[in-house]
């Protein structure tokens, strides 16, 4: 899957852009502040029906405008997707597939593959247990459906129940059909998580590897309270307590994916350098794994990822991109000589564009024949 042209109105700092895209690579350059991240968040939205960088929608639309359009047309396997989105202020935001308007955004998810690696990844490091359980079920709900229902549904029993913990209600009938809920939909997102992660961590070791030779030893696991007995029972024996608490304490709301160098936490002992490795290691493991499960293969957004990495590590990484595995890429960066040395570097078809105040200008384009 490509995408061919992007459209762009009243998005963030960008008043109005066409994009024409290189099949293969598409950089972007200008100072900091001057748009490329919110015009890759803009592809981002396309696939997601929401911003990376978690921006409200009432924020996404130009200051002094009362709306925002964007609109892509891709090349899906041969087939065009014309995939378009309006935001007004105040109103639900629509979403369309070839003109046909979704009736549910969900229907949505997982149509247009994609990843993206970005300096807001080091939330996965530093974040709390909230932000990895998001990115696993990002990747998952992507392929599987009922993986993503089992989510929503998840999700409401937990909320339902909680309503009782904080009226202190003693019914236990009660208890009884909310936790059933969470016991089996919970059931069903920890195996498919357990899966995902295991499936996951010879690829990630892998692409560590490939791009750090120093002898690092990095590991990832996922961390659960499912797996130390039978759930429906942990609710039940935790009621009590939870009265107190307010909120549910057990449960797959809680999971974790620890992340480890030499055999400790990632956010105590890592440095910038080696958690920008780790984390792009991950992001391309997360890729390899999409590819496996998706028709098509992924969109690769790299938002200005090269900062703080030696050039060595710049080579190896660019070297792995450009490979046959590798589809799309849309790469930004503040320095136009660091990504002239990329693009020949890869000597495939590019396009290289300015950014500069939200105005997006062609400056060179090569295509191979």
């Amino acid at each position: 899957m490509i995408i061919n042209e992007l459209s762009i109105l009243n998005y963030k700092n960008i008043r109005q852009t066409e994009v024409i895209c290189s099949v293969k690579t598409n950089c972007f350059f200008g100072n900091n502040g001057m748009g490329k991240t919110n015009l890759l968040d803009a592809i981002y939205y396309l696939s997601f029906c929401k911003s990376h960088v978690h921006t409200p929608d009432s924020r996404l639309i130009r200051k002094g405008e009362d709306f925002c359009i964007l609109q892509g047309i891709y090349d899906y396997n041969g087939k065009e997707e014309d995939i378009f989105c309006s935001v007004r202020r105040n109103q639900r935001k629509q979403f369309k597939r070839n003109k046909k308007e979704y009736e549910r955004l969900s229907e949505h998810i997982g149509l247009l593959p994609l990843v993206v690696i970005s300096p807001t990844d080091s939330d996965l490091i530093r974040g709390g247990s909230d932000e990895r359980r998001r990115f696993i079920d990002m990747i998952i709900s992507q392929h599987d459906k009922s993986y993503l229902n089992a989510l929503i549904q998840y999700n409401k029993a937990v909320m339902q129940r909680n309503v009782l913990l904080r009226e202190q209600r003693n019914d236990a009938s009660l208890y009884d059909v909310f936790e059933m809920q969470m016991a089996t939909y919970g059931l069903q997102i920890y195996e498919q998580r357990n899966m995902f992660v295991q499936t996951l961590i010879p690829v990630f070791n892998e692409y560590h590897h490939l791009i750090c030779d120093a002898g690092e030893t990095v590991g990832l696991s996922y961390v659960s309270q499912l797996a130390a007995g039978d759930f429906i029972h942990m609710l039940k024996d935790s009621r009590a307590k939870d009265r107190i608490l307010g909120y549910s304490s057990v449960g797959v709301h809680k999971d974790d994916m620890t992340m480890t160098l030499d055999e400790q936490l990632m956010r105590h002992t890592g440095s910038q350098g080696q958690n920008k490795t780790f984390l792009i290691a991950l992001k391309l493991a997360q890729f390899s794994y999409m590819s496996s499960k998706v028709v098509t293969k992924p969109i690769l957004l790299l938002d200005d990822i090269f900062d703080k990495l030696d050039a060595e590590r710049v080579e190896k990484i660019t070297g792995l991109v450009s490979g046959d595995r590798f589809g799309q890429i849309f790469i930004t960066d503040t320095n136009r000589k660091y990504l002239d040395h990329i693009l020949e570097a890869i000597g495939q078809d590019y396009s290289l564009f300015k950014v500069e105040h939200g105005d997006v200008r062609l400056m060179e384009n090569k295509t191979n024949q």
